[in-house]
């Protein structure tokens, strides 16, 4: 079920997993597959990853699997999983019609995500195994500057789409869109291009859903930032696409600081000031104030 030992490493490369970190999962790797009740382990969550795979929106639950394996494994456990996953994966990528490279550079968020955690904790492993089981589900893809997820609408976000006039209905398709690190600016140009990918893909390939919004939910959407940036911003103008669904009254002062910084549990006095972003956030939090998730959307085809 897992790729060879020699094999190995030019496979994580391939999913961009940090130089640093691959000698040491190699070695990891007789650990995991030297064990018969790990390799039953990675079996039954491969299973629970793969359930009901139509069934977009579906969350595995792999948390209460992952629970078992051994505490010196609890990082890097769930990353053996994706390896052993990938090759039904990819299958299923061709089976939609996907090219290669989009598939590619879709997984190579595995590698981000380690990047992420090595970043915080100064070693390999991955922060929440619920994140990389979207992109080998297939539910999201990497296009261009941004990913989108396939989704369902909620009560809520339905709702309020149906105030705007839409034909929204709880359930109805749509696409989630996210904004990965480490990938440069997040430009008006680069934007545009990731719709435009984002709207031949998803006809193209997943013709049966017909997506016709595109939500977002995150701090980027929290309206306080235009106070702190100018209007000709990259976050403001990304702002400016969106149509609000809802305002929370539920702080979440540590999603900035995590995607900022790279910690949520930084303290706030300390929190550098080198950017305009890093000011914006910091500063607002070391005056008493508080960072919100916005929740947006915007029509698919006419943005």
């Amino acid at each position: 079920m897992l790729p060879d030992a020699g094999g190995l490493p030019d496979l994580l490369l391939d999913l961009a997993v940090p130089h640093e970190d691959i000698n040491e999962l190699v070695a990891l790797r007789r650990r995991v597959s030297g064990d018969p009740s790990m390799l039953r382990l990675l079996e039954a969550c491969v299973q629970e990853l793969f359930q009901d795979l139509d069934d977009v929106g579906r969350t595995p639950d792999l948390g209460g699997l992952l629970a078992s394996a051994p505490a010196e494994l609890t990082g890097t456990f769930p990353l053996y999983v994706f390896l052993a996953a990938l090759p039904r994966t990819l299958a299923h990528q061709r089976e939609r019609g996907i090219p290669a490279e989009i598939t590619r550079r879709t997984l190579a968020d595995l590698g981000r995500q380690i990047a992420v955690h090595r970043r915080r904790h100064g070693r390999a492993g991955l922060q929440s195994p619920r994140w990389p089981a979207r992109h080998f589900r297939g539910e999201l893809h990497q296009l261009g500057r941004l990913q989108f997820e396939r989704a369902r609408l909620g009560r809520r976000t339905a709702q309020a789409l149906a105030s705007h006039g839409t034909d929204a209905a709880p359930g109805d398709a749509c696409l989630l869109l996210h904004v990965p690190d480490f990938l440069g600016p997040l430009t008006p140009s680069a934007c545009d291009r990731s719709l435009a990918l984002a709207r031949a893909f998803f006809a193209r390939h997943f013709p049966e859903e017909r997506p016709e919004v595109v939500t977002c939910h995150s701090w980027l959407l929290d309206p306080q930032l235009t106070r702190y940036l100018p209007a000709d911003s990259h976050i403001v103008r990304f702002q400016s696409r969106f149509r609000t669904v809802r305002e929370d009254t539920e702080p979440a002062d540590t999603e900035p600081v995590q995607f900022v910084f790279g910690d949520p549990d930084l303290p706030v006095a300390e929190l550098p000031r080198r950017t305009s972003v890093e000011r914006a956030v910091g500063d607002h939090l070391r005056t008493g104030g508080h960072w919100y998730i916005g929740h947006g959307w915007f029509p698919l085809h006419t943005e």
